[in-house]
């Protein structure tokens, strides 16, 4: 058997239509579930703990969907299940959502609608890993950032359009969320359903047996390191239990000091999880002990410290890059509205006018993002993945930092202009150059650990940015995005110490 196949344009486009109607959805989480929370009675400082339903969801789902994707076979295929089960759940989600009566309800709709996109989005990395050969797998996840783009263009302009264009209400009495929001996410249901089924019906998976018949013909061009990393064995219980008491003793010891200097609750969040870390890595030894090493918490566990240098690398990357999206998704509502509109009043029509303007902007950097992402694979053959990653970055960091100079609301679009170029390239180019390092039989797996890089700086943004924005910033959310366009920068600088093995002119 040859190696893969390459497969043509339209197929590529098949295969990733999906991401249509997932980023719809996310985008309509990311540009319109601060208002809703502020809408229902929410502190601007007690966002962020309320946010953190996604990054905790995405950090426990994305390796679990990841491990039982790479050890499925139905007949619907092998990551294939995962996306439409997660598109069902998702779409009730996003129905659901808009009419929350109160603010927990709001909370608890966000963890579950968050939930159901990392099961369908997780899938959707690997699925690129197994259908291209390496030389196109730039080309698959450039793909994934067009429709990425594509879809959050519309999906975050959706209230304005439907206000504009089609005489929806844009407010309503204090506590209610607007109709234009509630119509909008049920849009946003049919369309992630719906885009989803489309890569389900028209793209055939390859089988366990065709995977393994691609991977022996592609073993000459494998290197050691993603060699010794698919047939890593499970480390000795002795190593878990030893890790496990540092993680647990720094957690209790954290905690403890928060507590006892009386710091803000949100800080748990951080404190605790470290030592719930610890906790599962004490499990995982104590099931390694009884004899049962190959359960898919230890093999996790496992494959998390063993993962290939490159991984490792790119994992400092990801983490300031999205510190950085994570602070703008957070504040952007509330630094526009008061910075530049000048009211923190949610039931005025000042307040919702800037509202509906940030997804406007929101539209403006995922176009942008959708209209280059052909473009970065482009600049990236003629000068190298981590070049074009590192200007990319460069210019979303300005693009944030730029927004505390802006009084027209339309110099808004020329900082979302730099945004767009970095969300092009966080979406396609670190995974361009993980795939090449990762074991396929493992690929779902890794992608999933490595969704972990994506979470731990989103848990410590939702952790820390409100202490910041309260007492450091004295209630300006304008200055944490400025703090994220500092991350954004810092993280284009670290990307020179990545490895890319698929570099040859490196």
């Amino acid at each position: 058997m040859s190696k893969r196949p390459r497969l043509s344009f339209w197929q590529i486009w098949n295969m990733s239509f999906g991401f249509l109607g997932i980023q719809f959805g996310f985008a309509l989480q990311n540009a319109n579930v601060s208002r809703i929370f502020e809408t229902l009675g929410a502190e601007i400082d007690s966002i962020p703990i309320l946010w953190i339903a996604a990054p905790v969801t995405g950090l426990i789902i994305q390796p679990i969907i990841g491990h039982m994707s790479d050890n499925t076979w139905t007949r619907l295929g092998r990551r294939r299940p995962f996306f439409l089960v997660g598109a069902i759940l998702a779409s009730l989600a996003l129905i659901f959502m808009p009419n929350s009566p109160t603010l927990w309800v709001a909370a608890g709709m966000l963890w579950i609608m968050d939930a159901s996109i990392n099961v369908s989005m997780e899938p959707f990395r690997a699925f690129v890993g197994d259908m291209l050969p390496s030389e196109q797998r730039t080309k698959g996840f450039a793909m994934q950032s067009f429709f990425i783009g594509t879809g959050a263009v519309i999906a975050s302009a959706l209230p304005y359009i439907l206000t504009e264009w089609v005489g929806i209400a844009n407010q309503a009495p204090e506590g209610e969320i607007p109709p234009s929001v509630q119509y909008s996410f049920y849009i946003g249901a049919i369309v992630f359903i719906s885009a989803v089924l489309w890569t389900v019906f028209s793209t055939k998976e390859y089988s366990p047996q065709q995977l393994k018949a691609f991977d022996d013909a592609e073993k000459g061009n494998t290197n050691a390191e993603n060699s010794s990393s698919s047939n890593e064995a499970i480390r000795p219980a002795k190593f878990f239990l030893k890790n496990s008491i540092v993680w647990i003793v720094l957690g209790a010891a954290l905690s403890l000091l928060v507590w006892y200097m009386d710091w803000d609750a949100e800080l748990y969040i951080l404190t605790v999880g470290l030592f719930v870390f610890g906790a599962l890595l004490l499990l995982s030894g104590i099931l390694i002990k009884m004899g049962l090493p190959k359960n898919g918490l230890t093999v996790i566990a496992n494959d998390l410290f063993s993962m290939p240098r490159t991984m490792g690398q790119l994992a400092v990357v990801q983490f300031f890059s999205w510190f950085a999206l994570f602070a703008m998704w957070i504040y952007t509502t509330a630094a526009v509205t008061k910075h530049v509109y000048g009211t923190t009043d949610t039931a005025s029509e000042l307040f919702n006018e800037g509202a509906n303007w940030v997804g406007i902007c929101f539209a403006v950097y995922n176009g942008v993002a959708a209209i280059v992402a052909f473009l970065l694979p482009v600049i990236a053959k003629y000068t190298s993945r981590k070049i074009t990653h590192s200007i990319s970055l460069i210019a979303g960091g300005l693009g944030l930092f730029s927004i505390y100079f802006v009084t027209n609301p339309l110099h808004l679009l020329i900082s979302m202009v730099g945004v767009g170029l970095a969300w092009a390239s966080i979406l396609s180019m670190p995974y361009a150059i993980l795939a090449g390092a990762l074991p396929s039989n493992k690929m779902g797996t890794y992608m999933g650990i490595f969704n972990f890089f994506i979470v731990i700086p989103q848990i410590l943004a939702a952790s820390l940015l409100g202490f910041f924005t309260r007492v450091l910033f004295q209630g300006e959310a304008v200055y944490s995005l400025m703090l994220g366009g500092a991350s954004m920068v810092l993280a284009a600088i670290l990307v020179f110490i990545v490895h890319d093995k698929d570099d040859v002119k490196a």
